[in-house]
């Protein structure tokens, strides 16, 4: 055997370079390697998807790895998610938007991934990491007992082999150890994805000349955001890259937008003519040169294992993948390598790691199964300009209420404290699955597509969602940081109440799906904490940018 070391690494991109680094930086001692088919450096812009970071990938990239100066100067400030209901509509500038009209206090980025994987296959190596490019995978075989694992592969100077204590599956959708173990599993979300890259920026500014439309933000670029142009069944993104491209995509409900209508260019550009006419006219000029096209079909997909007693263990898209609405891939990247990080350590002090190997799969699991119910049966509000933007703010508050709070204090393997707030999660999770069942049926209730008006939805303006944002960064003691999980719990339980209660004004007969019993009186908070802030989001109505406690701000 021409090499061994502690830990192999199959796949280079994303989920494997960070892997890599994460172990180095924990433990220097340790042998790491990493098996990556594409030749470094890589291209630029067109290379691949997953460029949007939300705020656990973004924590993890900037300041568990230690990155935030490269994504400050190599890479997108981004000014959140961006949200227009504009079906079928030229005039973007006079339909609903919801977003930040300033920068939230915690950070995210957009990422050029060939930029990034670049420069974390430079710090891998700089890390003494034995990164090797250009190579493909030939064969894999696992040790059995305390025997190595072993994989073979081809490289630029012939075929070689590795063996290694652990074994990681980070090669993406080629799912290496998935197919030989047979581990791939369908869930219920069936959903197609294609996409392209082009030269230059699409600044949403060109959209409109009208001054107040232009100035709902500050400082004036809609153009850092993830935009997302929505209608019945479908998003379509634009995101801008460092290198001066920018990425385009359409993401649909299978059954309501068949893949066949937009697998090529020209028919994505067909189908985007007439569903979001103002973006393709922006896009369809000369100096946005297309610079690839792909697609996804049934693009989400579970796993049934992903971490092993056996010293092996998948990351990334080699185990699950959701969807790229709210862009959670790099949030799961950074909780499976942290998991893998904590077996790997465990194993090197001579603990015994099997049993935790089961209950982290389990925990990530929850997590994945969790976020997954945001996505479930609920593409055919995306075109609803009343219910869709109450959705993003309550799935927001669930994911700063309990998975990103425990990220971001480094808690999310202490089982410590998440037995001691079992009950508060499993109450998190109860609230969710109604209130995504409550707004299936709102949705599926509201006759028809209700007409955009002219207004912004101004998510900086609510006070408590700012301050949710904000906490993520405290540092708090074990008996503070129960509290402020508890504390997470009860606000959503008065949004939930809220939400429940304007769903009944607008359909009186619609069904509770389960909060009555769930919310009770322990939930309720004094009216000072929780304002009614659901009805001023109405059609017409105008809301002072200095509101306060209020949901929106609504320029006239």
């Amino acid at each position: 055997m021409s090499r061994t070391s502690d830990v192999a690494i199959l796949g280079g991109g994303l989920a494997g370079l960070t892997l890599a680094i994460q172990l180095k930086q924990r433990d220097p001692s340790l042998a790491v390697a990493v098996i990556e088919r594409r030749s470094h450096p890589v291209r630029e812009a067109a290379f691949k998807v997953g460029e949007s970071t939300v705020e656990i990938g973004a924590h993890y990239f900037a300041h568990v790895l230690g990155f935030r100066e490269h994504l400050e100067t190599r890479q997108i400030r981004k000014f959140g998610f961006r949200f227009f209901f504009s079906e079928g509509r030229n005039d973007i500038d006079r339909c609903t938007e919801l977003g930040v009209s300033q920068l939230l206090p915690t950070p995210s980025w957009q990422l050029d991934r060939g930029r990034f994987e670049n420069f974390l296959g430079e710090q891998a190596r700089g890390l003494g990491v034995d990164f090797v490019d250009g190579a493909t995978v030939r064969g894999i075989a696992f040790g059995e007992g305390e025997q190595p694992h072993t994989v073979s592969f081809e490289a630029a100077r012939g075929s070689d082999a590795i063996a290694a204590r652990w074994l990681v599956d980070a090669s993406g959708r080629a799912g290496l150890i998935k197919r030989k173990l047979d581990l791939a599993q369908a869930n219920d979300h069936d959903a197609n994805a294609v996409w392209w890259r082009v030269d230059g920026f699409v600044d949403p500014n060109q959209w409109s000349a009208d001054a107040d439309w232009l100035r709902r933000c500050d400082p004036p670029d809609r153009w850092r955001s993830t935009n997302h142009m929505c209608g019945p069944g479908y998003w379509f993104w634009l995101i801008p890259l460092a290198s001066g491209a920018h990425s385009l995509g359409i993401v649909c409900d299978a059954k309501m937008h068949p893949l066949e209508t937009m697998n090529t260019f020209d028919k994505a550009m067909a189908w985007l003519y007439e569903h979001q006419p103002q973006v393709a006219a922006s896009v369809d000029k000369p100096e946005h040169k297309l610079q690839d096209f792909l697609f996804f079909r049934h693009f989400s997909y579970g796993c049934k294992q992903v971490f092993s007693g056996g010293r092996w263990a998948l990351t990334g898209e080699a185990g699950l993948f959701l969807d790229p609405f709210y862009s959670p891939g790099s949030d799961f990247i950074a909780i499976s390598n942290t998991y893998i990080c904590e077996l790997i350590g465990k194993d090197r002090a001579g603990d015994d790691f099997a049993p935790y190997a089961a209950i982290y799969q389990q925990l990530y699991f929850s997590f994945y199964e969790n976020t997954l119910s945001l996505y479930q049966d609920q593409y055919p509000l995306f075109g609803d300009a009343q219910v869709m933007p109450v959705k993003v703010i309550w799935d927001y508050t669930f994911y700063w209420a309990l998975l990103a709070p425990l990220f971001f204090a480094g808690r999310i393997a202490d089982l410590r404290m998440l037995g001691r707030l079992k009950a508060e999660f499993a109450q998190g999770r109860a609230l969710n699955r109604s209130v995504q069942a409550l707004l299936h049926e709102w949705g599926g209730r509201n006759a028809g597509p209700l007409t955009p008006d002219l207004r912004m939805l101004d998510q900086y303006g609510i006070d408590w969602f700012h301050e949710m944002n904000r906490a993520l960064n405290d540092t708090l003691d074990d008996d503070a940081f129960a509290d402020r999980i508890r504390a997470n719990v009860a606000r959503m339980g008065w949004l939930a109440r809220e939400l429940l209660a304007h769903a009944r004004q607008a359909h009186a007969d619609i069904g509770d799906h389960g909060l009555d019993a769930l919310l009770g009186a322990a939930t309720a908070e004094p009216p000072s904490l929780a304002p009614k802030w659901y009805a001023e989001i109405e059609p017409q109505t105008v809301i002072p940018a200095n509101a306060g406690t209020r949901f929106a701000v609504a320029v006239p």
